[in-house]
């Protein structure tokens, strides 16, 4: 600003899918025409405005809505109560995300991620037999870990450090890993008296329940219809109570409920000596590594799709997102649930026109409101969300693009981190296989300098942990 009092604005384009072109425009003071809301969110200046906000901030949630059904039952098979955990990820996406707005001012929601609760579930509580309430330490630790990395800027260069195509693998790992978990809720693929896996049988109510709901999704997410999820799992609950498989509520009153459910048998319930005394470092540093490229890679995605980025290559307010997103998994964990991660589904609401953390406000607004029909969860069957976990595959699975196919010391690593994932029914087990594959092959072929510093603390981690 001059001694004139005039200062520099940005100015963006209005439409959200047009290339921006930034001009400089010179302004005598502050527009004191300017509300509150719009310099607090910076409205004007990110070429948006209230309306516009507001009904990204509604797509969004429509679109990352059938969490609130999905998370709680993958939590329930970690052994915690269904009705504590429904509760735990409302607030926890609530505030957090509240958080994500206030702090950062950047258009994503955020809530306890599908991947980590998988791996939460699936790895560290069955596959490693620790307590939920231990693996409720782990994810608190982990936060502390994330905050130190955040702030002290070793999160960045770890994402530097990791080739993209390891990133990608661990995208599209993640995604058919909750694909398997699904088809085997859904009844489709079973295991046989040896142990290998066989298809079900497909010919029975709950399998087809599933392949209904399976269809039903797949066709409203191909027309792009918004809540397409949501409303399959509610179309597949009607149709399960309809011939009986489910049981159905006799009044109105069974779905809403002035009562709030509680978080209470989770609150505070991690037990941090218990996940220190089991050692570990290998599920921690899984945790930190999962969050680390799912959440930040998405992040940086929404940036250059709300035109966030800027000419010198800076994103506005990714430092503070980053840091909203290491103190929300320390919050989570606190209430009962898993580490955050910014949801995919953001991008619906980005795609309205929506570019501050206004529209992050939105979406946290609206999943408080989800507390009043928390009973209805009841009546949703488990054939009803395995769409839901089937289909999150197919979105992960467009990460494979990314992929150099062309070099068989990063073809390796990438298929054994894919494979390993759903096959080990362990996501750590395929971070391993493919971060160690990758090192040793870059030695064994005299490219270590292709390898980061990085790769061998993770390498070296890794190898700790299977030795152990």
């Amino acid at each position: 600003m001059s001694n004139l009092g005039q200062e520099q604005e940005i100015k963006y384009d209005r439409h959200p899918e047009e290339k921006r072109q930034p001009e400089i425009e010179v302004k005598i003071g502050k527009n004191k025409q300017q509300s509150g809301l719009d310099q607090f969110f910076k409205l004007t200046e990110r070429a948006t405005d209230v309306k516009t906000e507001i009904l990204a901030g509604i797509t969004t949630f429509v679109s990352m809505s059938y969490i609130i059904f999905v998370i709680p039952m993958m939590l329930a098979d970690a052994g915690m109560p269904r009705d504590a955990t429904l509760a735990a990820t409302i607030f926890v996406a609530l505030f957090a995300t509240i958080v994500f707005a206030l702090w950062s001012n950047f258009p994503a929601a955020v809530a306890p991620g599908i991947g980590l609760v998988a791996f939460f579930t699936y790895t560290v509580v069955i596959g490693e037999g620790l307590t939920w309430q231990a693996g409720l330490g782990a994810v608190f630790i982990s936060g502390i870990v994330f905050l130190i990395l955040t702030i002290t800027g070793i999160r960045t260069m770890i994402i530097y450090g990791i080739p993209d195509s390891l990133k990608s693998a661990i995208t599209v790992g993640i995604g058919l890993f909750i694909t398997f978990l699904g088809l085997q809720n859904a009844g489709l693929v079973i295991s046989d008296e040896s142990n290998i896996v066989a298809i079900g049988d497909i010919t029975a109510t709950g399998p087809l329940l599933s392949l209904f709901g399976l269809i039903i999704a797949g066709i409203l997410t191909a027309r792009n219809v918004k809540g397409g999820l949501l409303l399959a799992i509610l179309l597949t609950s009607a149709v399960s109570m309809i011939v009986g498989y489910t049981d159905s509520p006799s009044s109105i009153g069974e779905v809403f409920s002035l009562n709030i459910p509680s978080f209470s048998e989770t609150f505070l319930a991690m037990d941090l000596g218990a996940a220190v005394g089991f050692g570990i470092v290998s599920i921690i540093l899984s945790f930190t590594l999962v969050e680390l490229f799912d959440n930040t890679g998405t992040l940086i995605g929404f940036a250059k799709k709300a035109k966030l980025v800027r000419k010198d290559g800076k994103i506005d307010g990714i430092d503070r997102a980053l840091q909203a997103d290491a103190a929300g998994t320390l919050l989570s964990a606190s209430l009962g649930g898993t580490a955050l991660n910014a949801y995919a589904e953001n991008a619906t609401g980005i795609a309205e026109g929506g570019r501050t953390g206004l529209k992050a406000l939105v979406v946290a607004a609206l999943f408080g409101c989800t507390l009043f029909i928390a009973p209805l969860i009841s009546y949703i069957p488990t054939e009803a969300i395995a769409p839901a976990l089937i289909l999150v595959g197919a979105f992960m699975l467009p990460e494979i693009k990314n992929i150099a196919f062309d070099d068989f010391t990063i073809v390796i690593p990438v298929m054994l981190t894919i494979i390993m994932m759903p096959l080990t029914f362990s996501i750590a087990e395929g971070l391993a296989f493919g971060f160690i594959s990758y090192t040793l092959l870059k030695l064994g072929t005299g490219q270590m300098k292709q390898i980061h510093p990085v790769m061998y603390f993770v390498t070296a981690a890794f190898i700790l942990h299977f030795i152990i």
